[in-house]
């Protein structure tokens, strides 16, 4: 009679039990975690914080070498000073100090074209009568056609200036302004984000990094936690599902807390999945769940992440 009672008594607390756990759910308690990343695979400079501080929105949190960025945009910029200067000159037309400078150039190899066509031509009558050599002849040969190479070219840069500045030329001139002010914008950007700073106010949870080591690009240099309202991730069991939608009503409870925290049904996913060792009961290890999250009320703020819940839903049916 007394092995009866004790199995009797077994037999209805896992049944109580058993029937608690349909009304629950089980998680965790998490904040938003936001991973920062490395644009380049510069050194570590600078570590601004510590892992546990509090930070403001925009706070520079690490900084990587900027120095080789910096050079890359100094001679950017000067590129494009060039750049557009050349435009503006294109666009302004010729001047007449160009007019008068390329008159001058055109009569001056003309005149040297001149002078060493003479000098051919008394050197080729020498040797003629072999008073001069054959080399001679043909270094004054290779003089006289650089003179008139040199004519053609100056006369055609005269023409030019008469002529002004031609439209398609001048676009060409805009194009090469315009890649280079891009090329100084996105040198620009990739030294402001040498600099890396929070995106939200948080609480700074891992620095991976130390000054002097150099991370890959791409690399997690920093991970925030979300410095707003904290949730609790749990598991709805399958029976629960069809009673819940967004907005419902929860019940947060905690060990070590005697209060309950009021929270709501922000997010229930449409796909069931095994519920994970973590967030099982002792008498459920099978059983099919639906993955969500629980906004807390403003009270939870200073609460930690990784803290197991328990959640029940006061509207739900007994």
């Amino acid at each position: 009679m007394h092995g009866f009672t004790i199995v009797f008594l077994l037999l209805v607390l896992v049944g109580c039990e058993s029937k608690y756990d349909e009304k629950m759910a089980f998680g965790t308690l998490e904040r938003d975690r936001i991973e920062l990343t490395a644009e380049t695979s510069e050194p570590i400079s600078a570590v601004y914080v510590q892992e546990g501080q509090m930070v403001t929105q925009g706070t520079v949190l690490v900084q990587q070498d900027p120095a080789r960025a910096e050079v890359a945009l100094a001679k950017a910029r000067a590129d494009e000073a060039v750049s557009r200067a050349a435009l503006m000159e294109a666009e302004a037309g010729p001047r007449q100090q160009q007019i008068l400078g390329a008159r001058a150039r055109l009569e001056a190899e003309s005149s040297a074209v001149k002078t060493l066509g003479l000098e051919l031509e008394r050197a080729q009558s020498l040797l003629e009568r072999k008073l001069a050599s054959q080399s001679q002849v043909d270094t004054l040969q290779g003089r006289f056609e650089g003179a008139e190479a040199r004519l053609e070219e100056a006369g055609a840069r005269l023409d030019e200036l008469l002529e002004g500045t031609r439209t398609e030329m001048i676009e060409q001139v805009r194009s090469r302004h315009t890649a280079s002010v891009a090329v100084v914008n996105d040198l620009a950007i990739t030294l402001d984000r040498a600099s890396i700073r929070a995106p939200i106010a948080g609480l700074i949870e891992t620095l991976p990094y130390e000054i002097g080591e150099r991370p890959i690009a791409g690399a997690t240099i920093v991970v925030l936690l979300a410095n707003q309202r904290i949730y609790a991730k749990v598991h709805i069991p399958e029976p629960l599902r069809t009673q819940l939608e967004i907005g419902s009503r929860a019940e947060i409870r905690m060990d070590g807390r005697s209060d309950v925290f009021a929270g709501k049904l922000r997010w229930i996913s449409s796909s069931a999945a095994f519920t994970p060792y973590f967030a099982l009961s002792q008498y459920d290890r099978s059983r099919l769940s639906y993955l969500a999250e629980i906004d807390l009320d403003s009270q939870s703020k200073s609460l930690p992440v990784g803290v197991p819940v328990e959640v029940t839903f006061p509207d739900l049916s007994q």
